[in-house]
């Protein structure tokens, strides 16, 4: 499937743009733009107003201003959420300290099968800008979408399959500039219908330069050095789009629709790769309401995806990846028992993955899983209590490779079991508290039991673990919150104690590419230098998948006061917030990799008829808390501006922005990333960076 939507997308956007500009504008409050109704629906399968599950949720505006290339860092700098930043083009959530397979990236609810999560440099086959709300669930309310939800859930929510009648034809565009990065992009939106039938077309282009950074660089491409301060090798062009519909009938609806995401981008770690990335993925969904009998609501969800991609060195392919995805998912809402009221479902997903080139470092794999959920909510006087539980079967299979005889036939069989329950207490019109306590297991993935190669992410040789077991943990999540009026709080605590934990963790083996190990027969390294020279051609580190005693706790806040507020002049509120993991190798004594350092923020907010301005501090510490052999991070301070201004034209709603990310244009390097470790000084954060905006809703 081609389509031809980043030229249409720009077209549409300037069109817009250009009709609204030349309108008379006013000072009257701008209307709601059609979008999806603002509830939170992750976690929430029953539609309560509050949810004991720590949820936050980003749309409108507020995902406006966030906006960024990578869903990493959109989302990092939510309490308790930071990214594993592989320079700004590929970039996955952590949250709570957990990253990887722990962390379920989902597109409306639905599984995703990209190889983000097998590898640093692998992005995400989602853009945000293509989205209209993205909701992030902590904690063990994650339990819900399966073991490798167990540190959470980042759930992707579009109105590509329309759920609700939306007669008429409305939509939004959006154009975007920035300096950091010479980065331009523009998306578009068009919805309509009728009362029986939904239509939804949209489309995205991003294209970006190499990022500006605080600090002299060298690059070289095959020409000899330069420096410069840029990142080397961090352009990138995306774009992308969908079309949908939907058929509505008195007691539901079903619609289905197909979308397309390409990327291609350069890779940070080495100067001379790019890797291309290409998904498509059809989906169908619908539901069935107001039933009779022991079932009053049906839901269904079905997509495939197909992924490739493929690594360039010099324009060169070398390594190519594929994951073909399909998943299956039936929730059905029962009838009330008593007061207790409640979903039981079933689901089912099957992906096949391959990687054939050189730096294939995990083999062909099948991987196979049924599971089998339920959620109990039961109010009470005081509040509202909730029960879960999910059933898993997985099987995880390679059969080798007929070219590297390192990657044998192996199979494997899991049968993770969860328990989940939480409670909310209302102890005052303003005040609630919440607690959940989850007993979560996670199914190794197939890279984990089979990984046996070089891995350029990690600079390392990677060793799977064919014998590892379900990674086991408890978790245990409370908080306290307050609201009155414009004024907030929100304070919570957390931990999760694995029995087994699944680590990357180094051997003190050295190793070629081949797998052999140093000083084992190994005298030259493809080069003409010996082992001994330490040679550049080969001898890696050797990280093995193992087993351990784990523990990370701690802590997050957020507020939010006023400070002022007067006629005709406005409202000035404080926002604060902090976060604090901590997380350690129960084994060694030692402190697990990779963990974000304490954070603290503030952000002073001015609004005045449609006029809106921000000014935020953040302060990352210094991150000296690392396993032994791992270099400390310093801290670093950033300051951002942004001004917004929201009118009406006629009947068209128009939001401009500006935006001044690192206004100080100070240095900085995230400890949540992989390549400060094995590439220091090579990736720092990028460096200022104004970025200007519009948005039409129509």
């Amino acid at each position: 499937m081609s389509l031809p939507f980043p030229r249409t997308a720009v077209a549409v956007a300037l069109l817009s743009l250009s009709a609204a500009a030349a309108a008379q504008p006013t000072a009257a409050p701008a209307p709601a733009e059609r979008s999806l109704p603002a509830v939170t629906v992750t976690g929430n399968p029953l539609g309560a107003t509050e949810v004991a599950a720590p949820v936050q949720r980003l749309e409108g505006t507020g995902l406006l201003l966030r906006d960024q290339p990578t869903l990493g860092e959109t989302l990092s700098g939510l309490p308790g959420v930071s990214s594993t930043y592989f320079g700004p083009n590929a970039s996955r959530p952590v949250i709570r300290g957990l990253d990887g397979d722990r962390i379920r990236v989902l597109a409306n609810g639905g599984a995703t099968h990209d190889v983000s999560s097998l590898s640093y440099d692998h992005a995400v086959a989602a853009d945000p800008i293509a989205v209209e709300r993205i909701e992030v669930l902590r904690g063990p309310g994650a339990l819900l979408y399966g073991g490798s939800a167990l540190g959470g859930v980042v759930n992707l929510i579009d109105n590509r399959i329309p759920r609700a009648p939306q007669p008429g034809v409305g939509g939004r565009a959006d154009l975007g500039w920035s300096s950091g990065a010479r980065a331009r992009n523009a998306a578009v939106l068009v919805e309509g219908g009728t009362e029986r039938l939904g239509l939804h077309v949209d489309a995205f282009e991003r294209s970006a330069g190499e990022t500006r950074v605080p600090a002299a660089l060298a690059c070289d491409r095959g020409a000899g050095p330069v420096v410069a301060r840029r990142l080397c090798n961090s352009q990138a062009d995306a774009r992308g789009g969908a079309v949908g519909a939907s058929l509505f009938f008195d007691r539901g609806y079903l619609g289905a629709s197909v979308a397309e995401f390409r990327s291609d981008y350069g890779s940070v770690a080495e100067d001379t790769v790019t890797l291309g990335m290409r998904s498509q993925r059809t989906a169908v969904q619908g539901e069935l309401r107001d039933l009779q009998g022991p079932l009053r609501s049906l839901k269904l969800q079905a997509a495939s995806q197909r992924y490739r991609h493929t690594e360039f060195d010099a324009g060169q392919p070398g390594t190519r990846f594929r994951s073909d995805g399909d998943d299956l998912r039936l929730e059905a809402r029962h009838a009330p028992i008593g007061r207790l009221d409640g979903v039981v479902g079933v689901q089912a997903e099957r992906t096949d993955f391959s990687a054939e080139g050189d730096e294939a470092f995990a083999p062909p794999s099948r991987t196979r899983s049924r599971a089998l959920f339920l959620h109990e909510e039961l109010p009470t006087g005081w509040g509202r209590l909730s029960f879960g539980a999910r059933r898993e079967w997985v099987d995880v299979a390679t059969p080798g490779s007929p070219v590297l005889a390192r990657f044998t036939p192996a199979a494997r069989s899991f049968g993770p079991s969860s328990l989940a329950a939480g409670a909310l207490w209302k102890l005052t019109p303003a005040w609630t508290a919440t607690a959940n306590l989850a007993r979560s297991a996670r199914a190794p993935r197939d890279y984990e039991l089979y990984a046996n190669g070089p891995h350029v992410a990690t600079g390392a040789y990677e060793v799977g673990n064919g014998n590892l077991g379900v990674e086991r943990s408890t978790s245990v999540d409370a908080a306290l919150q307050w609201a009155q009026g414009p004024q907030r709080l929100r304070v919570g605590v957390f931990q999760h104690r694995f029995s087994n934990y699944i680590a990357l963790l180094g051997t003190g083996v050295q190793r070629d590419r081949e797998g052999n190990g140093a000083g084992t027969g190994v005298t030259d390294c493809g080069d003409g230098t010996s082992v001994e020279s330490g040679c550049a051609a080969g001898i890696v580190p050797e990280l093995a998948y193992q087993g351990v005693r784990a523990r990370l706790r701690g802590l997050e806040a957020e507020g939010s006061t006023r400070l002022w507020s007067g006629a005709g002049r406005g409202t000035v509120d404080l926002e604060l917030r902090g976060d604090l993991v901590r997380g350690d190798n129960l084994a060694t004594g030692q402190p697990l990799p990779r963990i974000a350092p304490l954070r603290v923020g503030a952000t002073l907010a001015w609004a005045r008829a449609g006029w809106g301005a921000r000014l935020g501090l953040d302060r990352w510490d210094g991150q000296d808390r690392v396993p032994t052999g791992d270099r400390p991070v310093a801290g670093y301070t950033l300051v951002s501006a942004a001004l917004t201004h929201d009118q009406r034209v006629g009947p068209t709603r128009l939001q401009w922005f500006a935006r001044l990310d690192n206004a100080g244009n100070r240095l900085g390097y995230s400890a949540t990333s992989i390549l400060t470790q094995s590439a220091p000084g090579r990736v720092p954060l990028p460096g200022r960076s104004l970025r200007l905006g519009a948005r039409v809703a129509f």
